[in-house]
């Protein structure tokens, strides 16, 4: 039987009434605070450089910020899932669900 593949939710830089949200780094700033939960984090020290955690990570659709927050991270960690979940839900954001899609699928649904 196949696995299923995780969860992600694309946490969008607007609110239910349509606003932007400020500030305008917001979703870097989330994803730095998350960076230490996740697979592959190395150790920290005053020569270590930043990397976002595959699981929160910033990204751009179209011209609005976004954060996508992958469900495994809540079997890891749940407080930290909590966390990015309650800021979505604190300010107001528009959280969207979705299955993330295997890399060979398009060449399975031939090309389409």
């Amino acid at each position: 039987m196949a696995e299923t593949p995780p969860t992600e939710y694309f946490i969008q830089g607007i609110t239910t009434n349509g606003k932007k949200f400020r500030p305008s780094d917001w979703s870097e700033r989330l994803a730095g605070v998350m960076s230490c939960f996740g697979p592959g984090v190395k150790g920290r020290g005053p020569n270590a450089h930043l990397q976002y955690s595959l699981y929160v990570r910033p990204t751009m659709i179209g011209d609005l910020k976004c954060v996508v927050l992958d469900s495994r991270l809540r079997d890891i960690e749940p407080m930290a899932f909590n966390f990015v979940m309650n800021f979505a839900k604190d300010n107001d954001l528009l959280v969207t669900e979705a299955c993330e899609l295997p890399p060979h699928h398009a060449a399975h649904q031939g090309g389409r």
